[in-house]
């Protein structure tokens, strides 16, 4: 095996033009060789050291996250737990501490797992991926970026370098919950995540819902129509329509049966905290210790 340190992204997407895999926390890639589910790659490059993948950045145009940013960064951050606050909720919750300190978000997006924590709440804030190449960038919505367990629609000498996600708006929450076993090195059993806007009255003028580990990849709840409902109203709907987007399995860590149930209310619980946000309510990051969801210890 081979390994190359990066000095610049010019040099890493040279590297990955040339068929080297990219590493920056490696958290994902050190256990899948522990555990012998993927074998170590013959080549890699090492971009933990890029200045270009790093920092989040506000604009007119909303708010741009590099592609190394960590999950510790993300759930501290202000930009992110103010005006992003489900993607600090979700990056609150990864692994353990030290996970969360290599852990980036563009590697993270990349894995494409159906049960990660970060891929709902880009789903609902509308988020984009950009990936690079030698020859150029292009952008992709995170929801076109997974096809799949594991997968993605990203070429192969093409490098994730930022997540970008448009601005929120006045009156706007989001919250990410989990239903989880355990709180730390634990995955979600499922997960939901909300994104509201609400209009002048409280009601809601605009809702996305996502769903971790109920189906092949993120799914958003789509058809969902809450538009003018009450909070009220708009939590006790949700259900129904978050179990009706869900195709789970049964596997060692819940049966389908036990998915499909627990998804509408973890649905259900995200829209509340989001609308909750929304109105104003401050909810510590992330929801799940807050409001004394999941896992005890």
């Amino acid at each position: 095996m081979s390994l190359v340190i990066a000095d610049s992204l010019a040099d890493a997407l040279s590297a990955l033009a040339g068929g080297a895999r990219p590493i920056a926390g490696g958290s994902d890639l050190v256990v899948g060789a522990r555990q012998g589910t993927a074998a170590l790659p013959e080549a890699l490059v090492a971009i933990d050291r890029l200045d270009e993948l790093k920092g989040i950045v506000t604009d007119e145009s909303g708010v741009r996250i590099g592609a190394g940013v960590t999950h510790a960064e993300l759930m501290t951050d202000p930009v992110i737990v103010d005006g992003l606050t489900a993607l600090a909720d979700a990056a609150a919750l990864v692994g353990s501490p030290s996970t969360r300190n290599v852990g980036t978000i563009g590697g993270n997006v990349m894995n494409a797992s159906p049960a990660m924590d970060t891929g709902a709440p880009l789903v609902v804030l509308g988020a984009t991926v950009e990936l690079a190449t030698t020859g150029g960038s292009r952008r992709v919505p995170v929801s076109e970026l997974w096809d799949g367990p594991g997968t993605t629609t990203a070429a192969a000498d093409e490098l994730c370098v930022a997540l970008h996600v448009p601005p929120s708006g006045d009156r706007s929450g989001s919250a990410y919950v989990r239903l989880e076993y355990r709180r730390a090195m634990e995955i979600a059993v499922v997960g939901a995540a909300a994104a509201v806007t609400l209009d002048d009255s409280g009601a809601l003028a605009t809702a996305r819902v996502a769903l971790t580990a109920v189906a092949p990849s993120i799914v958003e709840v789509t058809g969902l129509d809450l538009t003018g409902r009450s909070a009220e109203d708009a939590v006790a709907s949700v259900a129904d329509a978050a179990r009706g987007a869900a195709s789970p399995i049964s596997d060692l860590r819940a049966s389908d049966g036990y998915r499909l149930h627990t998804v509408g209310v973890m649905a259900s619980r995200a829209v509340d905290a989001a609308i909750r946000r929304a109105g104003g309510d401050s909810i510590a990051v992330p929801v799940n210790r807050a409001e004394g969801i999941g896992a005890s210890r």
